[in-house]
């Protein structure tokens, strides 16, 4: 599985990919907005610092201007993957900016359909957002299962990448249904390797060593 990194934390980012966790980053403009810099320049920050995909959006909602925006964007480097909502003039944008040999992260997906005509459009990849469908009572991990059933059917190559994810449980079941790829905050994707039992070994551990008077060095 795929680790994407959720952020426009540059130096978050650069934590998680020196450590061989980052496969790729998604943001969008609000992220970017947050840190006070140019969304361009924050773009290429990312874009120079990981060799994966890097999904930036466009902002325009017409077909029209997506194309312009995401032919734009695409110039900021050969690792970007342009975004577009899951509208019917954000798969006219797909379509159109895939054909020219961009990669194009088709999001806000919240069902199977959707996915299959993300796919049909050529999309590099489908965003389920399974934590917004938690939120309203729907099982997201079930649309995750349902795209992979579809994708597998038919072979199409549209990867499927997990969004809106809130927990490590999130992470662990994604991959056990087949998601290529998950995309998490840096926070959520530094809390799996927590658990009560290796603390409570390492603490052992440590006293252990500590009665013993152990040093290596």
């Amino acid at each position: 599985m795929k680790f994407f990194v959720d952020t426009a934390d540059v130096p978050a980012i650069a934590e998680l990919n020196d450590l061989g966790m980052v496969d790729g980053v998604t943001t969008n403009p609000s992220l970017i907005k947050k840190s006070g810099r140019d969304i361009l320049e924050v773009t290429k920050e990312i874009c120079d610092l990981v060799e994966g995909p890097v999904s930036a959006e466009v902002t325009a909602t017409d077909a029209e201007t997506m194309i312009a925006e995401g032919r734009k964007l695409a110039k900021i480097a050969d690792n970007i993957a342009v975004k577009v909502p899951l509208t019917w003039d954000g798969l006219k944008a797909c379509k159109v900016l895939t054909d020219e040999g961009n990669m194009v992260n088709v999001t806000l997906c919240f069902s199977a359909n959707q996915a299959l005509l993300a796919a049909k459009a050529g999309a590099t990849f489908i965003s389920p957002f399974i934590g917004r469908l938690d939120d309203i009572n729907l099982e997201g991990l079930d649309l995750i299962a349902d795209i992979r059933t579809i994708y597998d059917n038919y072979g199409y190559e549209t990867e499927i990448l997990a969004a809106s994810i809130r927990t490590v449980n999130h992470i662990s079941d994604c991959a056990k249904i087949g998601a290529d790829v998950i995309t998490a905050p840096p926070a959520v994707i530094k809390s799996m390797i927590a658990h009560p039992l290796t603390d409570k070994g390492l603490d052992a551990f440590l006293a252990d060593i500590k009665a013993a008077n152990i040093s290596i060095l």
